[in-house]
């Protein structure tokens, strides 16, 4: 009797101590994926000339004018990195901010706590600080890395907001020499600055 008194006890005290844990606080962060979900939907509704540019190997390969229909395919890296807005993904990163007085921008940095894996290593804003029209967002910069078996993809991915966007891809195949691909579509400014 004893026995079964104690099993019961020490039953209800695991019970009570597993329903006192404490929830992690929910993160609030930026979603980057939305920025640029908006920034493709106005591109979509917009007049703008769309210019797609390539360089491989620094060396400018191809030029060519992309239809407003095919904006969203051009931007693809962008729109499959984690939304951090939602909370599931939240947890598996943290948030950094700053200002840095040089450039006169807020820095705002998600990397995550276990880098090894996820392939977004870095989700970063450069916003300007105005108090009178509101802080903007002027550029955000992501950092990929895609290991398979046989190679090694890194992809830079810079997206000005309202401007253009860029992604260089370091691919290195195991045995072969690295290649550097830079693409840049840009909507409303010169693509070859």
């Amino acid at each position: 009797m004893f026995k079964h008194s104690l099993i019961f006890l020490f039953s209800i005290v695991l019970l009570f101590a597993c329903k006192q844990k404490k929830k992690e606080p929910e993160k609030k962060y930026i979603s980057v994926l939305s920025l640029i979900r908006g920034q493709v939907a106005h591109v979509d509704t917009a007049l703008y000339s769309i210019m797609r540019v390539e360089y491989i190997d620094s060396i400018h390969n191809d030029t060519i004018y992309i239809p407003r229909e095919k904006f969203g395919e051009a931007a693809k890296d962008f729109l499959d990195i984690p939304d951090l807005s939602d909370q599931k993904i939240a947890r598996r990163y943290k948030e950094e901010s700053r200002y840095d007085a040089t450039i006169n921008k807020v820095v705002i940095t998600y990397t995550p706590l276990y880098p090894k894996a996820e392939e977004v290593q870095k989700q970063e804003l450069l916003i300007t600080p105005d108090i009178a029209a509101n802080d903007n967002v002027n550029n955000i910069i992501i950092n990929r890395v895609i290991s398979n078996r046989d190679s090694i993809i890194q992809k830079n991915m810079l997206w000005q907001i309202d401007k253009s966007f860029q992604v260089t891809t370091i691919r290195q195949l195991s045995g072969k020499p690295e290649t550097i691909t830079t693409i840049k579509v840009s909507w409303n400014e010169d693509p070859y600055q």
